[in-house]
């Protein structure tokens, strides 16, 4: 019998592979930009979508009828990485992205998108291992259908300056998702005490590129920068998409930050290469840049939106 670790070391070692193939479990869902990450038409606007156009709200969230998972207690037990707490989210009920953009957003927990979206891919693990069923996976069914699962947004920045992009490699042992593969930078689950989808974004910048501890809000100077630079246009902040990793059902908002270069300076100057997630570094912005690596499906549909902009 193979044991709960064996698969969970089967998971991390073939994360990639898997997610390439699990796409193949949906044949009739879309697939965004020639990646696997899953869509919908209403997720895919015409032209990218300026973020501060995104109109977002916040109601009572639904219950969902799945079968039972303690995946997250299993894994804090067997495998925790170094973050790994079930703190309060936005859970994600409806999107509109072509035509008016608009979020809908409820309550939610961290842990409810491990017992659903990292248990499926577990399942999947076992199945290719042993043959097992996937028994979560099949009632969750399409997971581009928000009402059959628990859906954490989490916000993928492509952080743009001149013709150059931020890469981040994600540490498995640091990391509770897609460890040991890259993604743009900065990434997280939309949560906190601002209900403001850039002030989510400044705060996974000054973690993650300026290695900042987590907090609930943003250093005043910080997001003054930031901001005024935002509403001068020498930042551009645009949404692309939305899109579903088949593995995990991380679920993703594709966002470009292009940044002038002398507010890149100013601002992350003092950046660096090694926060709490992984390890960040600087390449061409060329799909080329990314053919071969080990890249979240969100983060390649990401960088193929991008470049033609």
């Amino acid at each position: 019998m193979t044991s709960w670790p064996e698969v969970r070391a089967h998971l991390r070692t073939h994360r990639y592979r898997l997610a390439v193939e699990a796409a193949g479990r949906y044949p009739d869902v879309p697939k965004l930009a020639g990646t696997p990450l899953l869509t919908r038409p209403e997720w895919v606007p015409d032209q990218p979508v300026p973020l501060a156009d995104i109109a977002i709200s916040l109601t009572d969230s639904p219950p969902f009828d799945l079968p039972a998972s303690d995946y997250a207690r299993t894994m804090a037990a067997l495998d925790a990485p170094t973050v790994f707490e079930n703190r309060p989210t936005f859970r994600l009920l409806s999107a509109m992205l072509a035509g008016t953009p608009a979020l809908r957003f409820g309550p939610g927990w961290y842990f409810d998108s491990i017992d659903t979206g990292e248990a499926s891919a577990h399942e999947y693990a076992a199945a290719e291992l042993t043959g097992a069923p996937t028994p979560l996976r099949d009632a969750i069914g399409d997971p581009t259908v928000l009402a059959g699962r628990p859906a954490n947004l989490a916000i993928s920045a492509l952080t743009v300056r001149r013709d150059r992009f931020l890469l981040h490699w994600r540490d498995p042992a640091k990391v509770g998702h897609a460890g040991g593969l890259y993604q743009v930078v900065p990434v997280g689950v939309f949560q906190g005490a601002d209900f403001s989808l850039w002030r989510f974004l400044l705060r996974e910048y000054a973690e993650e590129l300026l290695g900042e501890p987590e907090r609930e809000t943003v250093d005043p100077a910080f997001e003054a920068a930031m901001t005024s630079a935002l509403a001068e246009g020498r930042i551009r902040a645009l949404c692309h998409g939305m899109g579903v990793d088949p593995l995990t059902f991380a679920t993703d908002l594709l966002v470009s930050v292009d940044i002038d270069d002398d507010v890149f300076e100013d601002v992350f100057g003092a950046r660096v290469a090694v926060n709490d997630e992984g390890t960040v570094s600087e390449h061409p912005l060329t799909r080329a840049t990314i053919a071969g690596l080990p890249m979240q499906a969100a983060g390649a549909a990401l960088v193929n939106l991008a470049v033609p902009h």
